[in-house]
């Protein structure tokens, strides 16, 4: 009994020393070119898109975790850089400039005590216009689809410097590292145009007019595209009579242009022209393959006007 009193004891001691070096224990910081280092742990991503529609209040945040063997203090700067990136369709990628820019750099002094985490931590966001200004670009030159890349470089008081290049893939990609270090901020165009509106077939190629109903759907794989309950809009009822069945023809959304795409039952295709638009009418003619067409007024739903197409 006194042995197991005894061994009791050590076992006791040994758990409070272990546990009164927890915080000097150095974090795991796998790199390529160093045995311990630093990262930079996404904790928050506050805001990751630019709005097309509203570029002056858009804005790229972040709230970080600096991950060293000082619980941050090692950070000496944090240099935050971009570029612009487009697809060119035929071409490729362009970027503008060749190579990322200085946008923003945080200080040592940015990154703070804070009640989650023994690690200091520091919040930044850098608005679009800053964005755009730093890679040499307007407003007037940024497109729906346009992607900026963020990059982020930590300095510390050693001289090192760790980023994206030197960073091991277990680092960037892992959920408990979360360190990247490179963020892509695409420009996005929101689109909520999904509902039931009411429409009025203005001209037919059998010579109707007629008024009635259409419901968009929005598809959920492809985000500002919506499947039409019935790409004629009522004109096959109102001229042969047929119904439409099972066609999958869409109305797509891109940064306000729309256009259509699909087929119907017969595997003819769709298209169509906008004729003008206004918060309460859309007016567009849609013509298919089979050489179909027709223009229709579809009305606005009260609360919910339409939004700038062009």
């Amino acid at each position: 009994m006194k042995m197991l009193k005894y061994s009791f004891g050590l076992f006791a001691m040994a758990l409070i020393f272990l546990s009164s070096c927890r915080d000097t224990i150095e974090p795991n910081v796998p790199y390529t070119t160093f045995d311990n280092g630093a990262y930079l742990r996404t904790i928050a991503r506050t805001s990751t898109t630019f709005n097309f529609f509203n570029l002056p209040g858009s804005k790229f945040a972040l709230t970080l975790e600096a991950v060293d063997k000082e619980d941050g203090a090692t950070v000496q700067t944090v240099e935050i850089r971009v570029r612009h990136r487009r697809l060119i369709p035929g071409v490729g990628l362009q970027y503008t400039p060749a190579n990322d820019v200085l946008v923003k750099t945080l200080q040592a002094s940015d990154f703070k005590p804070n009640n989650d985490s023994r690690f200091l931590r520091a919040s930044f966001e850098v608005t679009a216009a800053e964005a755009i200004s730093a890679v040499g670009l307007t407003a007037a030159g940024i497109e729906g689809g346009d992607v900026f890349e963020f990059r982020l470089v930590l300095n510390d008081k050693f001289g090192r410097r760790f980023s994206s290049d030197n960073v091991t893939t277990n680092v960037a990609g892992a959920p408990f590292y979360a360190s990247p270090f490179q963020y892509p901020v695409s420009v996005i165009c929101p689109s909520d145009l999904a509902g039931t509106y009411q429409f009025d077939h203005l001209e037919t190629f059998c010579g109707k007019t007629f008024s009635g109903s259409t419901t968009w759907t929005a598809v959920a794989s492809a985000p500002g595209s919506y499947t039409v309950s019935d790409g004629t809009f009522g004109s096959w009822q109102a001229c042969y009579p047929d119904t439409w069945g099972s066609g999958n023809v869409r109305i797509n959304d891109a940064c306000g242009r729309l256009t259509m795409t699909g087929t119907d039952k017969y595997g003819d295709s769709y298209s169509m022209t906008v004729k003008s638009a206004t918060a309460s009418v859309l007016t567009f003619e849609w013509v298919n393959t089979y050489g179909e067409f027709g223009t229709v007024a579809v009305k606005s739903n009260t609360g919910k006007p339409w939004p700038a197409l062009r």
